[in-house]
């Protein structure tokens, strides 16, 4: 199967699975008290007040910056505090947390992240490619997954792209993953607090997969194009 046929049919599988955890979802929650729980946690994050978003930005800010993985944390923002906010908050968490590894790499911890990831030969194709094209690679690669996540946030800080031209590229297209995980894990909450499949969300889900998928074919591309 070539890499375009894995697009295409990711962006077919992730809406229907998204429909079949919100269903299974259901079924949970009503032998389980899936429900009970995660009030109970939404409950304790309100209790905090304004420090409630702010203790769960910093949260997401410190496993990004340990490489830890994130989408658990993402999921959460969701479940908690529903899709526009969850979106707000973990978009300003992960790329705050890329902009402290990118930082920490470049200029604190060089040798040893360079020690690291030196042998990679993904992250020697990508220091090259950077040279020759830089803010697009940086782009490019947040949308296809060629390197884990944390990873290259520390990669990049090896690299000669500019702090900024990395910060933003990242965050703009760090976004459409974010919006599509953080509604679905709303439609999941939804339907497991309200004991019914929440389909107008599910469909807004399932267009931000279609909209990533084409993202995603389009970047493989370019990027393809580029390492020539």
């Amino acid at each position: 199967m070539t890499d375009d046929e894995g697009v295409s049919k990711s962006g077919i599988w992730r809406p229907a699975a998204l429909i079949v955890v919100v269903v299974a979802a259901l079924v949970a929650a009503r032998y389980l008290g899936l429900g009970d729980r995660l009030g109970e946690l939404r409950s304790w994050i309100v209790s905090l007040g304004p420090l409630g978003p702010a203790v769960f930005v910093l949260i997401y800010v410190a496993a990004v910056v340990a490489a830890l993985p994130g989408s658990a944390v993402t999921v959460l923002a969701g479940a908690i505090f529903g899709s526009v906010t969850g979106v707000v908050l973990v978009s300003i968490g992960s790329t705050v947390g890329a902009g402290l590894a990118f930082l920490i790499s470049r200029y604190f911890a060089r040798d040893a992240v360079a020690s690291w990831l030196g042998k990679n030969e993904k992250f020697a194709r990508l220091d090259d490619m950077t040279k020759r094209h830089g803010a697009a690679i940086v782009a490019l690669t947040r949308l296809v997954p060629i390197f884990p996540f944390n990873l290259l946030n520390y990669g990049f800080g090896l690299t000669g792209v500019p702090f900024s031209t990395y910060l933003f590229w990242s965050w703009l297209c760090m976004l459409p993953g974010t919006v599509l995980y953080v509604a679905g894990a709303d439609a999941v909450a939804k339907a497991v607090s309200d004991g019914k499949v929440p389909w107008a969300l599910v469909g807004a889900v399932a267009v931000a997969a279609a909209v990533l998928a084409a993202l995603v074919r389009y970047a493989k591309g370019r990027l393809t194009d580029k390492g020539n």
